[in-house]
């Protein structure tokens, strides 16, 4: 393990330097990413270009035998390029109106200019450090796609698209035909009609819409791809990474943006994004996990980031303390950094970086913490840090060691497109359907893979989609060829590629794995609850609530119902191969499913209390305590503890050999 930090030398005085350099290696750290914001300091004016400040700065670092990720400076074209070329502004898809400067991310990835402009700043960048031998590897651009910019409503974006259209469908009948534009009058004679499906009166075209999706998708990962290619042609034996917000966010297909990295990164702020994801949680609830991020987040989007990556990943910006952008931004509880660092390691990370080295004094992210406060006085993450790196070496971790998983989410950032473009109910949320799958399996004690829906299937006991909209070509055969059991959520197979209805209705091709049909669909409100009854051990039933989102659902006669409506009707049923569940309804439910359907394929769980989380990796386990009491796990009383032992203390982890 390398720890890191994330450092602006020109937000400091040169005179500082050299200090901080020093007290970076006596922390322990090893890394120290820089300059992804620095274009206007590296070219406050177009073609001269000011390289002894960042020429400094790694060489000042690199004496104290620190290494330097560089990124690439553009989330933040300077103001002067915008003046020369203003269609590098996106334009916001809600209100049609251009997106300023004064900020960041201020582009669109349609931008024929700005993508120009990338790649010579990319190359010059490259070229300048390519065999400096304090500079080990890149990171592209920051956390791309961040604050809704996948998407513009720009002319040039429209243009783009329309040639995007042209080469997926080839012909404009054969689009017509795909999308059903005979509906409301819509049919085009000629692909330059085609408008972006924005700012109409009401509902655009649904396939009008994911094709649009899709098309955004695609020019985050053409940037992105262009961009790998300029630094792997100069700088052949450096890494290049990329620093990942949560899946959800990017509206890209995360798995195509990884493909060209060497490893993946990710940027981990468990209390503003618990701010944000459960923002909507009861009072009593929410304050539970208030300074302590909920018990499944930030592990979710850990395995999320695994399932993408090539080797073990990155943890690029680690919240160090209150950040500035939630809705409320309250203190970690002592100990949290400690605590969130061992469990990216659980999960799989390699290195773990801080951000940021100094709180800075000014702009919009001075109410952000760092591991030194703006009087250069050490905050509680120093500590905290210093901590973690001494018990890594104390327990011996290889951090080189997989994290193997027996259960595997499959994830696709398109499911997450077909529901939010379909919502047919406000209370269905497909982040959330997929986060109490997650949470329900981590409950018990199992770790999980998520994989994307053209994985091979081998290796697994159990694969599990939340909801599978439209099911990729090839899926069912691989999945008949696998030995794992498949448990399909709601809307699974419900849709064509071009997202219109299954023919033969219902799960559609899911149909050769399970003989179910989907006769009709309703949407609930979220407080009009309705019985759901599980049958489980020996058909003992058990009432949980249907809720939200709810299938009639036909069932053959060689299939087993396991839950029911309130009607008698089926609303979950099952095969040697396959499970279909037809409601949705809460993770207890799903728990004690998995539960049932754990120790029918030989799953080894364990029932942890509420708040308490249990990760392997390699030959370790690690025990975590969410909780602001005292836990015991019996079952783990002659363990072999290498930290901690079966008697959790509040917010602590465990660690022992298996």
């Amino acid at each position: 393990m390398m720890l890191g930090v994330c450092y602006y030398p020109e937000h400091w005085p040169e005179s500082m330097w050299q200090q901080d350099a020093k007290e970076m290696q006596s922390l322990g750290l090893k890394y120290v990413r820089l300059a992804e914001f620095a274009w206007s300091k590296i070219e406050p004016v177009e073609g001269d270009y000011h390289w002894e400040w960042l020429d400094k700065a790694i060489d000042v670092l690199s004496a104290c035998e620190l290494s330097v990720i560089l990124c690439t400076p553009t989330a933040t074209p300077p103001k002067w390029l915008i003046d020369k070329y203003p269609s590098i502004l996106p334009v916001d898809i809600n209100t049609g109106t251009t997106r300023g400067f004064g900020s960041r991310r201020h582009y669109d990835f349609s931008s024929p200019d700005y993508h120009r402009e990338s790649m010579r700043i990319t190359r010059e960048i490259a070229k300048r450090y390519a065999n400096h031998p304090a500079v080990v590897g890149w990171q592209t651009d920051n956390e791309l796609a961040c604050h809704d910019t996948a998407h513009s409503g720009s002319e040039h974006a429209k243009a783009a698209f329309q040639k995007w259209l042209k080469k997926r469908y080839e012909s404009i009948d054969a689009l017509n035909r795909a999308w059903g534009t005979v509906f409301w009058s819509m049919e085009y004679q000629n692909f330059e009609q085609i408008e972006l499906p924005i700012l109409a009166v009401t509902e655009t075209h649904p396939s009008h819409q994911l094709a649009y999706r899709r098309f955004s998708s695609d020019q985050v990962i053409r940037y992105h791809n262009d961009m790998i290619t300029v630094l792997r042609e100069c700088c052949p034996n450096q890494f290049v990474t990329h620093n990942f917000i949560p899946m959800v966010d990017t509206q890209t297909d995360n798995f195509a943006l990884a493909k060209a990295l060497d490893f993946v990164s990710y940027d981990n702020y468990p209390l503003g994004r618990t701010d944000l994801f459960f923002a909507d949680a009861d009072a009593e609830d929410f304050k539970r996990y208030m300074r302590t991020g909920h018990p499944d987040f930030s592990s979710c989007s850990f395995d999320h980031i695994r399932g993408i990556s090539k080797a073990p990943f990155w943890i690029m910006e680690q919240q160090p303390g209150p950040v500035n952008w939630g809705h409320h931004n309250p203190r970690p509880l002592p100990g949290m950094v400690r605590f969130w660092s061992w469990e990216a390691v659980a999960h799989g990370a390699q290195t773990v970086c801080y951000f940021r080295w100094r709180q800075a004094a000014f702009a919009q992210e001075q109410m952000h913490a760092g591991i030194k406060r703006v009087d250069n006085s050490k905050s509680p993450a120093w500590y905290e840090a210093e901590r973690f790196n001494d018990e890594l070496l104390q327990s011996g971790m290889d951090l080189q060691a997989p994290v193997e998983s027996e259960v595997a989410i499959v994830m696709s950032t398109e499911n997450q497109w077909v529901c939010e473009i379909e919502r047919q109910g406000d209370s269905y949320n497909q982040q959330r359907v997929e986060f109490e799958y997650y949470s329900a399996l981590r409950q018990l004690g199992l770790n999980v893979d998520f994989i994307a829906a053209d994985s091979d299937f081998s290796g697994y006991k159990l694969v599990v989609m939340p909801t599978l909209p439209i099911v990729p070509d090839g899926f069912v055969q691989r999945a008949k060829a696998s030995d794992a059991h498949f448990v399909f959520g709601p809307r699974s197979g419900s849709k064509t590629e071009e997202l219109t209805l299954a023919p033969n209705l219902a799960p559609g091709v899911l149909q050769a794995l399970i003989a179910v049909k989907i006769l009709s669909v309703e949407t609930l409100r979220a407080d009009c609850d309705e019985p759901l009854m599980l049958l489980h051990q020996n058909n003992q039933g058990k009432q949980f609530s249907s809720v939200c989102w709810r299938e009639e659902l036909e069932v053959a006669s060689d299939v087993n119902v396991l839950a029911k409506y309130e009607d008698g009707s089926a609303a979950a049923a099952s095969n040697e191969k396959a499970s279909y569940i037809a409601s949705l309804s809460d993770v207890a439910f799903l728990k004690t499913l998995f539960a049932d359907l754990s120790r029918k394929l030989g799953l080894q769980t364990l029932e942890l209390p509420k708040d308490v989380r249990l990760s392997k990796r390699g030959q370790f386990s690690i025990l975590f305590n969410y909780s602001g009491t005292k836990q015991t796990i019996l079952e783990l009383s002659k363990a072999q503890f290498v930290l901690g032992s079966h008697e959790l203390n509040p917010h602590d982890i465990a660690i022992f050999t298996s």
